[in-house]
């Protein structure tokens, strides 16, 4: 049955939204489960998920929908009444309680030292509602997506002029302060700032300086689209000025995919003056080209974070990412085993960043792959619903998470594309990332352990062998601590990498032995 309830004039942001609709759809009995605004596209999408909706409602209106059996249906509405109630205000006398603010204005009245504004709202009133914060002397963490590129042009260079930062549109990740915003890690504080046009690029460098010892005084996300020729990377120039100002970095990282050229001389003309030295990961770019600027090139994420460690330490650089010599070992028996027509890497990933940066490492070791968010030199998925040759996937990509929550939040349908994956019979490697932090699912590796114990035991069944290799983005003051994850993973038989990028070129040294 299709259940339904309509909250008027009721807003929760995105993450809130997509949390409570994976509460919902981990009900055992509940099929399909969308919580979100009632607006004309997520309507849409809910009647593409296979829950036509007749209702009347309003954008401003939240709606959930879910299929069920009665009882069930029932009693998931009640579930999700109880998580949208909000906290409850003491009207006692002589209780000092204050109602939340209702808006910005209000909230800056009541502190008038608040200097930063996180907005989550539908993409269209975005804009409005960061220009607001910006005239009430605020930084934005704008964490809202679907913001027209006219818009957050006009917004970033509102800010330039206020001398203030908007990181943003759709930026996921941040730590300011030593508090994570959004999708972001627990770690350490210390003097290394980061800059990063992408979140799970972001998470992955932050956490590695963490596992070295060291720590972040400031991880300023700028949103996807910041390093356009359009925008002009207005916020990461800004970035850099405040990081550069700020008296606790001795050190800035910058992290992107590759920015337009015109960009990238702007970029990185400033953090060559900016007094500080300056560690540079753009994913796929010339590390020549980048060290002829005067800046200090990386080649992968892992390295960023161990060469931003190693110039804060005063020791040598070390070389870029080099797999470990005992992990080859580990899985090198494996290979035996295989079945004959036994040759693909699928792999399956809830990070963007980590995708592309699969991607890369696959390319230079050779290897032709094909993606639905292909780089350069990639190809195009033939088929969106499975794989052919050497595929790695994004999970967290518009098509996947229309209507739905975000992998990280909700892995269902990544374990189904894994799954689906595996059952291919010239599938040999499983390449995944599980990302940990706040806003990702508190229990990462719960169904995942169950779908890669029947995948291995279907391809058992017609004579195949899987090697499952996974990286593990997190720390251990995480919600969900990553030494955790890590040993239940490898208690079911996957080899864990130290990083995405020694995964991937992990899976490309078994496949090219495999060919």
């Amino acid at each position: 049955m299709l259940h339904y309830k309509i909250y008027s004039n009721l807003y929760k942001d995105s993450v809130s939204l997509m949390q409570i609709s994976s509460r919902l759809s981990g009900l055992e009995g509940v099929r399909q489960a969308s919580v979100a605004m009632a607006t004309e596209a997520n309507l849409d999408r809910m009647h593409d998920a296979g829950m036509a909706l007749s209702v009347v409602a309003k954008p401003s209106d939240l709606l959930i929908a879910l299929l069920a059996d009665e009882a069930i249906g029932l009693q998931a509405l009640a579930l999700a009444d109880e998580l949208l109630r909000p906290a409850p205000v003491d009207d006692a006398p002589g209780a000092v309680g204050l109602r939340p603010a209702t808006s910005l204005a209000m909230g800056k009245e009541r502190d008038s030292d608040a200097n930063l504004a996180l907005i989550s709202v539908p993409g269209r009133y975005a804009a409005a509602e960061a220009l607001k914060a910006l005239h009430l002397g605020m930084n934005v963490m704008l964490f809202s997506d679907n913001v027209p590129e006219t818009q957050e042009l006009a917004i970033k260079e509102f800010a330039a002029r206020q001398d203030l930062l908007v990181m943003g549109p759709d930026c996921g990740t941040a730590i300011v302060n030593g508090m994570p915003l959004g999708f972001a890690n627990v770690v350490r504080r210390g003097t290394i700032g980061l800059v990063a046009a992408s979140g799970t690029g972001l998470q992955e460098v932050s956490c590695r300086i963490h596992h070295l010892g060291e720590g972040v005084s400031q991880a300023l996300g700028t949103g996807g689209r910041d390093l356009h020729e359009e925008i002009g990377g207005l916020s990461m120039q800004q970035a850099i000025r405040m990081l550069a100002a700020d008296p606790d970095t001795r050190l800035i990282t910058l992290i992107s995919k590759p920015p337009a050229e015109a960009v990238s001389q702007q970029v990185l003309a400033l953090a060559r003056e900016c007094g500080k030295p300056v560690v540079v990961h753009f994913l796929g770019a010339d590390c020549a080209a980048l060290a002829a600027q005067g800046v200090i090139p990386t080649a992968s994420l892992q390295h960023a974070a161990d060469v931003a460690v190693a110039i804060l330490r005063d020791e040598p650089l070390p070389s870029s990412t080099s797999l470990d010599d005992a992990a080859l070992d580990q899985v090198q028996s494996a290979l035996g085993a295989m079945a004959p027509g036994q040759r693909d890497i699928r792999g399956i990933f809830a990070g963007g960043t980590f995708c592309y940066e699969a991607q890369l490492a696959l390319i230079a070791a050779g290897l032709a792959c094909e993606s639905n968010a292909p780089v350069k030199g990639a190809s195009k998925l033939q088929d969106p619903t499975r794989g052919y040759g050497h595929s790695l996937v994004d999970m967290g990509d518009d098509e996947f998470t229309q209507g739905r929550p975000h992998p990280m939040i909700d892995p269902t349908l990544r374990n189904a594309r894994l799954l689906q994956e595996a059952a291919d019979p010239a599938t040999a490697i499983l390449l995944f990332d599980v990302v940990l932090g706040y806003g990702a699912s508190l229990d990462p590796t719960g169904e995942l352990l169950a779908t890669l114990a029947r995948a291995r035991h279907e391809a058992e069944q017609t004579g195949r062998q899987l090697i499952a290799i996974a990286h593990v983005c997190g720390t251990e003051l995480d919600p969900q601590p990553r030494q955790q994850q890590i040993d239940r993973l490898r208690e079911a038989g996957v080899m864990i990498a130290q990083s995405n990028m020694q995964a991937a070129q992990l899976a490309a040294r078994l496949a090219l032995q495999l060919k």
